[in-house]
């Protein structure tokens, strides 16, 4: 398939907003990337636009993962030991999730989110512990955050970066910061995953992906550098992090009910 010059154009736009979404706050960019490919860029095959925003999503979150490495942001322990229970969990919630009409799967995922960003709000004064990490104690804890939210990311058909986060912080008493640059490991596995699938089916398109991964790793490495500069005032980013969420489900849940 071919685009016009202008639509690739506004591919790097939107590949830029997602690889800041990431980076900012370590989830999102699947929820957006979507989004963005059929209504801004023009992509005019669903499936398509969902393969080549997998590629472009699992690429762009590698590149913020390296920034947050760099950083040393990021808890390898805890981010393996999560992306493995997520990946079970996924292959079982997506295997529920198709019995479920799509459109009541969104609105529950929004509702979802909702609930999500009021705890994560709720929690904004506190700055989590820095030498948090993952042992044997609290392993099964870790485990059991990172099967649940894979269950609901594979039952909901969409990416599980705002889960991955809140999860993290809860399971391990991590800062926001931590919890972002680890759960970019969970989110470059489920990407890659979907990704695969997708390619090997003919339903990505390459010019595309390339184009919005471009404009992802310049806006990768700007929203990582933004978190590490709010880290620093305490509870603005687990402040964003509840807008961002409550924002995003409040126009999923717009958009579900004027089909209704």
């Amino acid at each position: 398939m071919f685009l016009e010059p202008v639509q690739y154009a506004l591919g790097a736009v939107s590949g830029g907003l997602v690889g800041l979404t990431l980076g900012l706050f370590g989830g999102g960019g699947s929820i957006l990337a979507v989004p963005l490919m059929v209504y801004l860029v023009g992509v005019p095959n669903a499936h398509l636009a969902i393969g080549t925003s997998a590629v472009s999503v699992a690429a762009n979150a590698v590149t913020g993962l390296a920034s947050h490495a760099r950083n040393g942001t990021v808890k390898w322990r805890c981010a393996a030991i999560y992306s493995v229970a997520g990946v079970l969990g996924a292959f079982f919630g997506s295997s529920l999730g198709k019995a479920v009409d799509g459109s009541h799967l969104l609105l529950l995922f929004a509702a979802l989110m909702l609930v999500v960003g009021a705890l994560m709000f709720r929690r904004r004064a506190d700055s989590g512990n820095p030498a948090a990490a993952c042992t044997r104690d609290n392993a099964p804890k870790v485990m059991g955050f990172g099967g649940g939210t894979g269950l609901l990311s594979g039952f909901f058909g969409i990416g599980g970066g705002f889960l991955i986060v809140p999860g993290l912080v809860a399971s391990t008493g991590m800062p926001m910061i931590n919890a972002i640059g680890s759960s970019l490991v969970a989110v470059t596995a489920f990407g890659l995953t979907t990704a695969i699938s997708y390619a090997m089916s003919g339903l990505v398109d390459w010019p595309l992906a390339f184009v919005f991964i471009a404009g992802g790793v310049v806006g990768g490495l700007g929203g990582s550098r933004i978190a590490l500069l709010l880290q620093q005032r305490k509870g603005m980013l687990n402040v964003l992090f509840a807008l961002m969420i409550m924002a995003v489900a409040g126009y999923m849940i717009w958009r579900n009910l004027q089909g209704l």
